[in-house]
């Protein structure tokens, strides 16, 4: 038998859960974040979503540069990029 490693991702919609707010909800990015890291995971994806009142991901690259500052070494990105909202440059 043989060992297949397939490298294993999660998305991150950035949930603001019942009884939160923004601020618990990025707290619980930064923490799915390292745990997912210390999993052995290859990439984290955080989801751009826009007027929305129950998630907080509109501003991804934001979300994405505040989960780099706390975690090593897993590659993080964002899962989606809603054209209309961004120049050609950053598409």
């Amino acid at each position: 038998m043989s060992n297949i490693n397939i490298p294993l991702s999660v998305l991150n919609l950035v949930p603001i859960r019942k009884g939160e707010g923004a601020k618990e909800a990025i707290d619980s990015m930064v923490e799915l974040a390292q745990a997912t890291e210390q999993l052995g995971y290859e990439r984290y994806w955080i989801a751009e979503h826009h007027n929305t009142s129950t998630l907080v991901s509109s501003a991804t690259t934001m979300l994405m540069k505040h989960t780099l500052e706390h975690t090593e070494k897993i590659r993080v990105g964002s899962g989606g990029v809603m054209l209309p909202n961004h120049s050609p440059l950053i598409v």
